[in-house]
């Protein structure tokens, strides 16, 4: 996954609250990357409200 790439969040690994959960299905584009606590890395995600959080990579598809 690249920045600047249109993505849709397919799913959600943990349980997180209603803001972050109501993304589910939406489509943002990835504005940067973003270390996680363990070995992967995750990538930020900007949606057309202005708002952005950040998503782990098999949580998103990319867009065509």
């Amino acid at each position: 996954m690249k920045i600047g790439q249109q993505v849709k969040v397919f799913r959600l690994r943990d349980r997180v609250g209603k803001d972050i959960a109501n993304k589910l299905g939406k489509v943002g584009t990835i504005t940067d990357y973003k270390m996680t606590d363990g070995s992967g890395v995750g990538v930020t995600v900007k949606f057309e409200d202005n708002s952005s959080t950040w998503f782990f990579e098999d949580e998103l598809k990319v867009v065509d």
